[in-house]
């Protein structure tokens, strides 16, 4: 092929579909498109036909006024109202911009589900530092171990110019969120009848794949420290999860622990991945849905299908996370408040992932929304081992304007069979997510035994 890029034709998706190629790096040419074609991420930088999309200006990269660092992130664009509301009665309008996902949330809570589609506002920026880094990476980054290992690229986005859907969905899991972070999850299990279990969560997190002036080589195979403390309820405070995610799967799979204070002991926890169950989820979301994907890929197949314009949660997400509101406010029957959600038109890689033969998972399928701005998987369609849909994810997400970054602010999980679903990363009722400085000891196994006694 002579370009590694899909732009996607009118409404529908782009022709090509490809899988795990034997070369991922592009030539200096193809990278120069990151100077005027394309954003320095990757992204188109050019409205679409008829502007609904418009060109990207270089985001939101200044706070505005009156903004103190570690405060709330209050919303730059207060003025601004729907442009019009997808609900059941005109759904048929814009069915070609949404989901299977979507539609069935339609059918399944069409009295009360919506979705309010906004101006689209490419807000997205990053450091120039990160931009730097992508440029780099664009004609030295490659995959190898079928696809389980990066390699060549530090810092920045490994592919901002993708040839398949593990370069995809890796810019996903390497993508910038500061250099390390204290953030507060809070976690809603609801039932059918709008009932909900609250698990509180403290997560410090060190990005170490993202701190500049880096070589691969320094990372010692770590690209991230990942802590989690639960400390509500009571039967659950105390429960501690520590990951070391590493670079290269094959060389060494994902390292993690496990405290549980019945036990009192901190315990490898080599089933932390995957398709096992996520703290304190109530079975409604896989280790591997955290972040609406993390960890190793070596389970499906991965079809890059193009590029699509839809209708998706954006990165404005600032009502939603407004602390005017508590989680009751939010957390409702059925679904989220969805007055309070942020939809715009937007271009999206869509990735899709099949089950390999003589492997295991309870997802068959799994069709990935991949924002092209920031690399944020924005929605998911989730099959069963019987081809039918299942589950449905979103990523709710704003951009910390004084970093910058795109900081997750709602995902949320339905179960589209079941009728229940999880929101979890709200704190709207908490401290605001803020920059923190750890060490890579911080994270060691006989520190964290610390914070268990």
């Amino acid at each position: 092929m002579t370009s590694r890029v899909w732009i996607a034709a009118g409404l529908g998706l782009a022709s090509a579909a490809m899988s795990f190629p034997a070369a991922s790096k592009v030539d200096t040419a193809q990278a120069a498109k990151l100077k005027k074609e394309l954003t320095p991420v990757g992204g188109e930088r050019g409205a679409n036909k008829d502007g609904s999309i418009p060109a990207w200006d270089g985001g939101l990269s200044k706070a505005p006024a009156g903004f103190k660092p570690g405060s709330r992130y209050t919303n730059p664009f207060p003025g601004d109202k729907p442009k019009f509301t997808i609900s059941a009665s005109n759904l048929d309008q814009y069915r070609d911009k949404l989901s299977a996902g979507q539609l069935t949330m339609f059918k399944n809570y069409g009295d009360t589900y919506k979705i309010p589609v906004y101006e689209t506002r490419r807000t997205f920026a990053n450091p120039q530092f990160i931009y730097d880094a992508t440029f780099k990476n664009a004609t030295s980054a490659s995959l190898g171990g079928d696809g389980e290992a990066l390699n060549g690229a530090v810092t920045g986005i490994p592919f901002p110019i993708p040839a398949n859907g593990h370069e995809v969905i890796w810019n996903h899991k390497v993508r910038y969120r500061d250099l390390s972070v204290r953030r507060w999850n809070n976690q809603f299990a609801v039932t059918t009848s709008g009932a909900y279990n609250q698990v509180k969560i403290q997560e410090d997190v060190k990005f170490s794949y993202s701190a500049d002036g880096i070589q691969p080589s320094d990372l010692n195979n770590i690209i991230l420290y990942f802590l989690q403390i639960t400390t509500e309820p009571a039967r659950l405070a105390g429960t501690i999860l520590l990951v070391h995610e590493t670079m290269d799967q094959v060389k060494e799979a994902r390292k993690a622990w496990q405290y549980n204070p019945g036990q009192r002991r901190l315990r490898r926890a080599p089933n932390v991945g995957y398709d096992n169950p996520g703290t304190a989820s109530d079975g409604l979301r896989t280790n591997d849905q955290t972040d609406t994907y993390n960890g190793a890929m070596d389970r499906y197949t991965w079809k890059l299908v193009g590029k699509k314009e839809m209708y998706v949660p954006s990165s404005n997400a600032y009502e939603l996370h407004s602390d005017k509101y508590k989680y009751g406010d939010i957390v409702q029957k059925g679904h989220i408040n969805q007055d309070l959600t942020r939809y715009e038109l937007r271009r999206v890689w869509v990735v899709d992932s099949t089950l390999k033969p003589g492997t295991t998972h309870i997802y068959k399928r799994r069709v990935f929304y991949v924002d092209e701005d920031s690399w944020q998987i924005v929605m998911v369609d989730i099959y069963d081992e019987r081809d039918t849909l299942w589950r449905f994810q979103e990523a709710h997400t704003a951009i910390a304007y004084d970093k910058p970054y795109q900081l997750p602010v709602a995902e949320t999980i339905y179960d589209l069979q079941n009728n229940r679903y999880l929101v979890q990363a709200l704190n709207n009722e908490d401290p605001e997510t803020v920059s923190e400085t750890y060490d890579d000891t911080y994270f060691a196994p006989a520190n964290v035994k610390k914070f268990a006694r």
